[in-house]
């Protein structure tokens, strides 16, 4: 029944994946009453995260009619997932992404589907964790009106992520309940909107070649196609397009508890508000996309506002930017953090009740390995890579296609079916797009070539 189907999806770990995904767990209080317009608003939180931020990066790496076609691919390969997702649940009577993984595959399968959600929100921390890193000695710099990076401690970016967790991301995650997640979500889908207006804005006010500050010489040679748009090129660093894509549409572990909240649930009604939100995200993506890339062109780092502290390091909308983004990954964090740990203590200690020495013992351990992780990677780049090649790909290809084989009936559409072949495709491009994917990037690390670094 849709009650006891509630019941199951609370019991479950939440995934929270990326950076603005989190007013679905406050749909909870709202049954079954979610309107369209405001389901189109959760998923798009869902969708947006800190992938935004390399997608200029990665079109400087493919030329924008490849970019603009890969981008289209991954929108509606997501679209046809969210169908899977739905065909599934709709058999099973089931809204939670973990339980269809039981229903197809018993535990194992259960297991299976919490593990990479887990892992994927490590990655999603780790990525916010980095942006911490490679902003915050920015942020200071400009405040302490320095033009240029100090050896002192506190513009290194290590020592920072350490306090900024210890000071602030610590406490929250101590927290029995976090109550602040309605506010963070609009809060951090309006920092990527002023993220998005002002990266437009700043296009007509950056001339090329880039006149970098501080070090600029009317005698530099500068070649003669760095301010030749690309429409099509492929290099080493093209392998990282694919995952830095699919890490920023996943949204597909939130699709079904965003169907249970809604108003006159319907598969076709939450069909089309994924095609709705994907379709959004998909104009948003493209836009910042292309507008980074137009202003940086070849000199666009992994991480997008990272490259505008070559221009000006004092620039006030940059700074103003800066701050909006480091305030909403700093209070997401915890949010990330809160269904980790739920699965982790369904999986380590299930039917125990709630104690605070585990609680806090969980928190402190992911927050030391994620903190380790972002001081080891020099690059947000690898994070975005690895990520999206692996968990990614799990989650919007390979596990909902597998779902749909299992859980519809073969005396309702046997293995023979074309929409059961089709899931088939489906899932096996999957494997595909993650094999190519950590071949690629294995190449490029083992290569040791120079490349752009993002980030300090």
């Amino acid at each position: 029944t849709r009650a006891m189907d509630r019941r199951d999806l609370r019991m479950q770990p939440v995934s929270v994946p990326n950076m603005v995904n989190i007013s679905v767990l406050c749909l909870f209080q709202f049954e079954g009453k979610t309107s369209f317009g405001m389901s189109v608003f959760n998923l798009s939180n869902a969708i947006m995260g800190s992938g935004i931020l390399g997608l200029s990066y990665a079109m400087s790496n493919t030329g924008i009619i490849l970019f603009l076609i890969l981008l289209t691919c991954i929108a509606c390969l997501s679209c046809y997932s969210v169908h899977l997702l739905l065909c599934s649940a709709g058999v099973v009577g089931i809204r939670a992404y973990e339980q269809l993984g039981f229903r197809a595959f018993g535990h194992p399968g259960k297991i299976l589907a919490a593990v990479i959600i887990t892992l994927h929100n490590i990655g999603a921390m780790s990525s916010y964790l980095f942006i911490v890193k490679s902003e915050l000695p920015l942020v200071i710099q400009a405040f302490l009106g320095q033009t240029s990076s100090s050896d002192d401690w506190f513009m290194n970016g290590n020592y920072l992520i350490i306090i900024v967790t210890v000071c602030i991301i610590l406490p929250l995650t101590l927290m029995k309940h976090l109550g602040y997640l309605g506010y963070t979500s609009g809060f951090s889908l309006s920092c990527m909107v002023f993220f998005l207006s002002s990266v437009i804005y700043k296009r007509f006010k950056i001339a090329c070649p880039l006149e970098v500050f501080g070090n600029y010489s009317v005698n530099t040679v500068v070649p003669e196609d760095t301010c030749t748009t690309k429409f099509f090129t492929i290099n080493q660093e093209t392998a990282y397009t694919i995952p830095i894509l699919a890490f920023a549409f996943v949204c597909h572990p939130e699709v079904l508890p965003i169907y249970t909240e809604l108003s006159n649930p319907t598969k076709r009604r939450m069909q089309n508000i994924g095609n709705v939100s994907i379709l959004g995200m998909f104009i948003m993506y493209f836009f910042t996309a292309i507008f980074g890339y137009l202003t940086f062109y070849e000199n666009t780092e992994a991480e997008l506002l990272h490259t505008y502290s070559k221009v000006d390091p004092l620039d006030t909308l940059i700074l103003c930017v800066r701050l909006a983004v480091l305030v909403a990954v700093t209070l997401t964090v915890p949010v990330v953090l809160f269904p980790i740990r739920r699965a982790l203590l369904q999986l380590l200690f299930p039917g125990r009740p709630f104690h605070w020495l585990r609680h806090i013992i969980i928190a402190m351990c992911l927050l030391f390995a994620v903190n380790l992780l972002v001081i080891l990677v020099p690059n947000i780049r690898d994070i975005f890579g690895i990520t999206g090649a692996t968990t990614a790909p799990s989650l919007i290809f390979i596990l909902p296609g597998l779902f749909y084989i299992r859980i519809i009936p073969t005396n309702q559409e046997p293995m023979t079916s074309r929409p059961k072949i089709q899931a088939a495709c489906f899932t096996a491009l999957g494997f595909i797009f993650m094999t190519m994917s950590l071949t690629f990037i294995g190449i490029d690390w083992v290569s040791g070539e120079k490349r752009n670094l993002g980030g300090h």
